[in-house]
């Protein structure tokens, strides 16, 4: 990942409400363009069908540049059944465009079994001990339950053609890949504070007067887990102790999850909060005047980009039909999907993140192994130590 000063990081994220529409036909400025985001593709055995089919509406899907990367034509036909591990609070969304692939091809039949990530991925390892699973695929939310299948020496290796296009970080070992992205973030509210106002480094958020009893957060959410998770592991337990314990003394307020942190935020509650990105784009795109916008700390624990990502099994009967179900979630129709219906980021460099958001590449997260995030419960025995859950 690239680094940025300072300057250039508020030059990027002066994200206001109102900025939202006018920003998303600019977001992806100086992309080599091959291919265009209108027109008919055919797609295999399913017929006609254009990117329409994948693109979200509103605001923040509009106007969008011309896009490059494998589409789906490209690709093999999608046939036969294959048996889906989904693991994670993206499910609908997930589905969504697993019925979009049906559609293109009337012969794919994905059976999806759904649990939270942890949970499916504690029970593949049990299948696997048990003599086999019946799961193709391990479609996963968070990268720490991708590397826990992985380093039980579980997964297919995928082939190159699939992951070189996704930074490398985010296809370790090529046990998995990566297909959506999600950035840490401060949410602010723009008529209590400017971006200015909020801390570089997360370490400070606790000596900042500005912010002292107008922060929230959602500490039962797994992606504020994850947040803390590799602060632990950056900083070490005392660090991360001493953090949360001046948050509390800061009187950080407690919501249910990240997107009633970032709504608390647009309501003028909290002056600020900590959240994934995208949660940030969902209140601006069902509230488009709202005074809501979004900045990054720099490579600290609070600017950790967590991906969910795909694996194959190495049990499956099935590999090449789940290797080239994983190449479709790569293709530029997929990836739009997930820039604009979950604003996600993408993790081709031919498809630009929605909202005005910088490319993933000029973030600034902190170095860590995306896979040492499954290992929780030192982190949550933590968080406990300090009253926090």
């Amino acid at each position: 990942m690239a680094n940025r000063d300072a300057s250039t990081r508020r030059r990027f994220l002066a994200l206001s409400a109102a900025a939202a529409t006018g920003l998303a036909g600019c977001a992806g400025g100086g992309q080599e363009t091959q291919t265009t985001t209108t027109g008919t593709t055919t797609g295999g055995s399913g017929g006609d069908f254009d990117l329409d089919t994948f693109q979200g509406s509103g605001s923040l899907a509009e106007n969008r540049p011309e896009l490059s990367g494998t589409r789906i034509e490209d690709l093999p036909d999608l046939s036969g059944t294959l048996n889906i591990y989904l693991g994670g609070g993206e499910g609908g969304l997930y589905r969504n465009l697993l019925n979009r692939l049906r559609k293109i091809y009337p012969d794919f039949d994905p059976k999806v079994r759904s649990a939270p990530t942890a949970q499916l991925a504690n029970t593949l390892v049990e299948e696997a001990k048990g003599g086999s699973t019946p799961a193709d695929l391990f479609w996963a939310v968070d990268a720490g339950s991708l590397g826990y299948v992985a380093d039980q020496g579980l997964t297919a290796k995928l082939p190159s053609r699939v992951t070189d296009p996704v930074p490398e970080n985010f296809h370790p070992d090529d046990q998995w890949v990566g297909v959506a992205g999600r950035a840490r973030a401060i949410p602010y509210n723009t008529n209590k504070l400017s971006a200015e106002d909020i801390p570089n480094k997360v370490a400070q958020f606790t000596e900042s007067d500005a912010l002292a009893g107008s922060m929230g957060w959602a500490p039962t959410y797994g992606a504020f887990q994850a947040f803390v998770t590799a602060m632990r592991i950056l900083r070490g337990e005392q660090e991360t102790k001493n953090w949360l314990r001046g948050m509390v003394n800061q009187k950080v307020t407690e919501y249910p999850d990240e997107f009633l942190t970032s709504n608390a935020v647009a309501d003028g509650e909290i002056s600020a909060g900590f959240a994934n990105h995208y949660y940030v784009l969902r209140v601006i795109s069902s509230r488009p005047d709202a005074p809501i916008s979004l900045t990054f700390t720099n490579n600290d624990a609070a600017s950790l980009v967590n991906v969910s990502g795909a694996q194959v099994l190495k049990s499956s009967n099935k590999q090449e039909l789940a290797t080239n179900f994983v190449a479709h979630l790569l293709t530029v129709e997929a990836q739009e999907f997930f820039a604009t219906r979950a604003f996600s980021y993408p993790m081709i460099p031919g498809v630009p993140p929605v909202g005005g958001l910088p490319p993933i590449d000029e973030l600034n997260p902190p170095e860590i192994d995306l896979r040492k995030l499954s290992n929780l419960e030192p982190t949550l025995r933590l968080m406990r130590e300090v009253g926090v859950l």
